[in-house]
């Protein structure tokens, strides 16, 4: 099998590498089959689709919204969006995730804005008619629970996205642009010790008041969230590897 290779962008490098190992093992892969490349360390090289059975883009600090963007930011999100081309041209797979939502959706014709971002919490995703047809989603049920912790979200789709699951505050929470590049709000990666990881290392960043992080993990415990949506990823990996 061709590996697939995760992006990232989390210049915490230990959020980056925790990022990494929760998105291989929550998605069963090896550590030669999921490829790592970080864009805040260095500009993308081209990357031939050839050479792997798809691409994962994880989360960020940064926000494709924002005004105020670093050099970095910008270089890597110019190389996102030549990415993002190449994989709708060639049908090359690709699966986005929160940051990466927004980074294929803003450069696909779709609206990300600051108007409907969500706290650290677990939410309710319900499947729409398409969502329940696509493999992607196959033994997925109607709905299901997951984390999230967002500052942006998409508040229009891409003129040929389709809305494959939706939440109450920030509706689009998983779309498919084209026949499979595919993005979520929430976080599949995420289980509730990869959650309590990446919250130590983000409380002074913004997503919660670090006063009440006892009791958000509290109410990840309490939530019901019990892994339905780690399947995504290994759909993901099941139906595209190569």
């Amino acid at each position: 099998m061709k590996p697939f290779l995760l992006l990232g962008t989390r210049e915490h490098d230990e959020a980056a590498r925790a990022e990494y190992e929760s998105t291989r093992r929550l998605a069963g892969l090896r550590p030669d089959e999921l490829a790592w490349f970080r864009l805040d360390k260095q500009a993308l090289p081209d990357i031939d689709p050839n050479d792997y059975s798809g691409v994962i883009l994880g989360g960020s600090g940064y926000c494709v919204s924002d005004t105020d963007k670093s050099a970095v930011q910008r270089r890597a999100e110019r190389d996102m969006a030549a990415l993002v081309e190449t994989a709708l041209e060639r049908d090359f797979p690709f699966l986005g995730i929160c940051y990466g939502m927004g980074v294929l959706a803003a450069n696909t014709g779709g609206v990300v804005s600051h108007d409907a971002g969500e706290p650290v919490c677990a939410v309710e995703i319900a499947l729409t008619d398409e969502g329940r047809r696509d493999p992607l989603l196959d033994g997925i049920p109607d709905t299901f629970e997951a984390f999230v912790g967002h500052k942006e979200s998409v508040v229009e789709l891409p003129p040929d996205g389709v809305l494959l699951g939706s939440g109450q505050l920030s509706r689009v929470q998983l779309m498919r642009v084209g026949r499979c590049a595919y993005a979520t709000q929430f976080h599949p990666e995420l289980d509730i010790p990869a959650l309590a990881e990446r919250m130590e290392i983000y409380k002074h960043d913004g997503y919660f008041d670090p006063d009440e992080m006892d009791q958000i993990l509290l109410d990840a415990h309490a939530s019901g969230v019990d892994g339905t949506q780690h399947e995504i990823l290994r759909n993901f990996v099941r139906r595209f590897a190569s």
